[in-house]
């Protein structure tokens, strides 16, 4: 089995979703799109996980992104947990939870993990853009529950170098100032930035986030 690396094209794939029979690429369309596992129905990180991602979903959808999940329970069990997420987490389960009681898509995305566990999926996310290439991936053990700031942290990042010749430094947030990429020359950048550039080092310049 091949391990996904940033830069590949992610896998299509049809499965049994709580929302029906989906597939992956006509799911996404033209957004970006986020798929993270989960290791079983009825646990306690992972309740509280789907619950924040249904309460995220304005975030993301500002952002275009969809999210779909992914538990290696059938889909009947994914509707009685959903009762569960909802009541308790006081919200509503507004995304696809993937029945992958075959493990055909944990394998296809290398969510199984044998060292960690031989049957349960590890927290993976892949986020994914409209290219349907691999932007990012993540992977926790099952018992961390995962950031969802983080997650939105990274797609302010990856949506906003996708559009300029920027790169985003260390805890950076949404209207900071960001790393003029290091291929275009101070001069040339000041033309390009004209929010103006800042030269720390020959190789570290600084410019106002350019889409705030």
């Amino acid at each position: 089995m091949a391990t996904l690396r940033l830069g590949d094209t992610a896998p299509d794939f049809t499965a049994v979703t709580s929302e029906g029979t989906l597939n992956f690429y006509e799911y996404l369309g033209d957004s970006w799109g986020i798929l993270f596992s989960h290791p079983a129905d009825f646990t306690p990180v992972c309740t509280t996980e789907l619950g924040t991602a249904a309460k995220f979903k304005d975030e993301f959808d500002k952002r275009n992104v969809k999210m779909m999940a992914l538990s290696v329970d059938g889909a009947a069990s994914h509707l009685e947990w959903i009762k569960d997420i909802n009541e308790t987490q006081n919200t509503e389960v507004n995304f696809p939870i993937i029945a992958d009681v075959e493990r055909k898509v944990s394998d296809l995305y290398d969510m199984i993990h044998p060292n960690a566990d031989d049957t349960l999926t590890v927290r993976s996310v892949f986020i994914i853009d409209p290219d349907k290439k691999i932007k990012l991936t993540l992977t926790y053990p099952a018992s961390t529950g995962r950031n969802f700031y983080e997650l939105l942290r990274v797609i302010d990042s990856l949506q906003l170098t996708a559009n300029h010749k920027v790169a985003t430094p260390a805890n950076w947030e949404h209207g900071e100032k960001v790393v003029v990429s290091p291929s275009i020359p101070t001069e040339e950048a000041k033309g390009i930035f004209t929010k103006g550039v800042e030269e720390v080092k020959p190789y570290l310049r600084l410019t106002p986030d350019p889409s705030a």
